[in-house]
């Protein structure tokens, strides 16, 4: 029987191992790198829901609104990584004039928002369930509102510049400008004493989580970048018809 159903898998592999391989060649390098970006990204995040909400206990104290976390933190990690790039970019831009990193610029602070407001929202769930409140004006809590209001104002500055050139560089400055918050927000629960929980992850001194219960935290977080490259890469596509676009534009009112 299993000689059988050997023979079987290697004659359907025969069959539509080459069409498969064939069909993946047709995309472009990009699109391979998403393509596998994406498969990993939804590995991860199903056999980490599995350990998240079935194989590890509730939390001692905090039962299972404890697992929150697995969301919550790595969401942070996230936003945080896309602001650090979009700080890249628009120096970048600044020293290269290159609209190319105009626009990783604004893909990743777009991201940066949404992980941020992803971070709000459980905050506040969390919060909710634990503090009684869902919002206090806390030290990480208002640093990290502000940021994102101010990540939102970049955006809308874009969108009230027309003149590529322009928008770029005042885009520039500003993500420079509020970059430096995000460094405070890391370090609000080592400055003040807040309500809001210490350092929770053995790379931070005073962190730490019960064996086993951090390494889906990372797994998550690799998720989630997996996630984010995924749709900058999108998002570049976009931008650089946006600037083929604007090109056109340009040269049929010169005409």
């Amino acid at each position: 029987m299993r000689e059988k159903q050997g023979r079987t898998h290697l004659f359907l592999w025969e069959k539509v191992g080459p069409s498969l391989f064939s069909l993946f060649s047709l995309f472009s390098m990009r699109e391979k790198i998403m393509i596998l970006l994406s498969g990993m990204a939804a590995i991860l995040l199903a056999r980490n829901l599995y350990v998240i909400l079935i194989e590890l206990p509730d939390e001692l104290n905090q039962g299972a609104v404890f697992r929150i976390i697995y969301f919550h933190v790595p969401s942070a990690m996230t936003a945080a990584a896309c602001a650090l790039a979009a700080f890249v970019g628009s120096v970048l831009y600044l020293v290269k004039k290159n609209l190319r990193y105009d626009a990783l610029a604004v893909a990743v602070t777009e991201l940066a928002l949404t992980f941020g407001a992803v971070v709000l929202i459980t905050g506040m769930i969390w919060a909710r369930m634990i503090w009684g409140t869902w919002w206090t004006w806390d030290a990480r809590l208002t640093s990290t509102l502000v940021c994102w209001l101010m990540y939102a104002g970049y955006l809308m500055l874009r969108r009230a510049v027309e003149e590529p050139t322009e928008r770029a560089r005042n885009s520039a400055v500003l993500s420079i400008f509020i970059f430096p918050g995000l460094y405070i927000t890391w370090k609000s629960i080592e400055w003040w004493r807040t309500q809001h929980p210490g350092p929770v992850l053995s790379i931070r001194q005073g962190g730490g989580m019960a064996p086993g219960m951090e390494a889906p935290l990372w797994l998550n977080l690799a998720a989630l970048l997996c996630i984010a490259a995924v749709i900058v890469m999108l998002r570049l596509n976009q931008e650089e018809r946006r600037r083929e676009l604007d090109s056109l534009r340009r040269t049929a009112h010169a005409i």
